[in-house]
């Protein structure tokens, strides 16, 4: 997305967004997948579903489970949670290894995602949030770049934690809206 007036909104709302609000907003996205993921259960959790074209759910993400959804909120919660703290500790957040971010956030179990992502997104929100009570102010860190929206100081990648999970939230309401339950 090189839409200049949507990355604009995108930085502007950040901007304007408290680091409580931003906690809040993930607090509670938490909260709706997990109740989301007590109505499906285990028997319809890993059962892909195709959604229409949605904002932030790219044409390879569209068929996915909910677990799938879950292990990929996962693994982008760990990526932010580990761009947060090294900068708001004044360190490089550089990993060793560069990130693909079109293939490296992908569900590890394309065909099997299955019941044990419950727990792992509950633990990479609950430890992304028990990490942020002891790290001091995310704004004016130094800034690195976000894959799509620009460079990102702390702040930016804590309000992006909560939005990434909002995106997805839309696309597991609809995987929901379309089993059998």
């Amino acid at each position: 997305m090189n839409n200049p007036i949507i990355r604009t909104f995108i930085r502007t709302r950040f901007y304007l967004m408290s680091r409580d609000h931003a906690t809040e907003l993930i607090r509670n996205h938490k909260v709706t997948y997990l109740g989301l993921a007590e109505q499906m259960g285990s028997l319809w959790g890993d059962t892909s579903v195709t959604v229409p074209p949605m904002i932030g759910v790219d044409p390879e993400m569209r068929s996915w489970s909910f677990f799938q959804i879950l292990e990929h909120n996962a693994i982008v919660n760990r990526m932010i949670s580990h761009n947060v703290e090294k900068l708001s500790r004044g360190e490089d957040p550089t990993p060793e290894q560069p990130i693909d971010h079109k293939t490296d956030v992908l569900p590890q179990g394309l065909l099997r995602s299955g019941p044990e992502q419950i727990e792992e997104f509950r633990e990479s929100v609950d430890g992304y949030l028990s990490m942020i009570a002891t790290l001091p102010d995310f704004r004016g860190t130094v800034e690195t770049p976000h894959p799509v929206f620009g460079l990102f100081d702390a702040h930016k990648w804590h309000c992006m934690f909560g939005f990434h999970l909002g995106l997805h939230l839309k696309q597991a309401r609809k995987v929901n809206s379309l089993l059998p339950l």
